[in-house]
């Protein structure tokens, strides 16, 4: 049982280093998040109803329909919250699902997380949260803006259970305000909408002067079998729906964030002998897990 497990997780991971035409440094593959949930991303891969692609067509998924047709009334909204300043860098260690992003200036207000609309959003923009709430196929939501010179560093997002919804609410209207994925770049304009699988390797970079304000939703990656679209709502709803933050006191916390912020010292260790002493950063980093694949041995 030992070898299969070992022998799936080996294969899994190797699928998703190989999938696209960009990848991550072997050796950062092994460590990124992904791989943690390569064999439930392979399998989500392999019933999934789209071609794998890096970006689908907006016109596949019509239940979003009503999102384009009203994103004025959305853009009014969120631009109220990013002058009132609720659109924020959140602490870091209260929001495990972004956290690396904050140190580029990417900032966000969640609408929904794998669950019940945020209390906080349903006061600031009830009607962004109405519509929202009106899609069944939207998993989790938010309000992202990208200021200028902000960009977002390469990464590959850990869970393929959906596809990632980009509606231009406030941009640039500029190439030079874009996001790349699988080496495919896609510049943001207001009132247009692009679907991508955020499971390829992506970045983004805003080179102009003008703030970008989008809605970025998580849709549900729609499946070939009832059983596997079960599995993959069940995970959404017991995994996921745990790493949700709050945007203020009044929201849910999830168990996965609070464990996370008993454990970001350890993480802010890491990232500061990293600056200082890369090759020790590695070697304690290898030995720990060098450490539980040997535990995981003998037990």
């Amino acid at each position: 049982m030992k070898i299969a497990f070992v022998l799936i997780f080996v294969l899994s991971i190797s699928y998703v280093h190989l999938r696209g035409r960009v990848r991550h440094k072997l050796t950062r593959q092994l460590g990124d998040h992904s791989s943690f949930l390569a064999p439930v991303n392979c399998l989500l891969y392999l019933f999934s109803r789209h071609p794998a692609k890096p970006y689908l067509p907006v016109e596949a998924f019509a239940e979003l329909a009503p999102l384009q047709a009203h994103w004025q009334e959305i853009r009014e909204e969120a631009v109220k919250l990013l002058e009132v300043g609720e659109i924020k860098k959140s602490d870091n260690y209260d929001d495990v699902g972004f956290n690396s992003f904050f140190k580029t200036g990417w900032k966000r207000f969640y609408l929904k997380w794998y669950g019940e609309s945020h209390p906080s959003a349903l006061t600031l923009c009830p009607r962004t949260t109405e519509l929202l709430q009106g899609i069944g196929s939207v998993k989790a939501a938010m309000f992202a803006t990208l200021p200028p010179g902000a960009k977002l560093v390469r990464h590959r997002d850990p869970y393929a259970g959906s596809y990632r919804y980009h509606l231009g609410l406030d941009t640039p209207n500029d190439d030079g305000c874009y996001i790349n994925v699988d080496g495919e770049k896609y510049a943001w304009r207001d009132g247009e909408a692009v679907m991508f699988d955020e499971t390829y390797i992506h970045y983004a970079a805003n080179t102009t002067e003008h703030n970008r304000i989008i809605l970025f939703c998580d849709i549900e990656r729609p499946l070939k079998y009832r059983w596997v679209t079960a599995f993959n709502r069940w995970f959404s709803r017991n995994v996921m729906a745990a790493a949700a933050a709050p945007n203020d006191a009044n929201d849910k916390t999830g168990a996965i964030n609070r464990l996370f912020t008993r454990i970001y010292r350890i993480r802010e260790r890491g990232k500061a002998l990293k600056k200082r002493n890369r090759t020790r950063y590695y070697l304690e980093k290898w030995a720990v897990v060098a450490a539980l694949l040997a535990l995981f041995i003998v037990i």
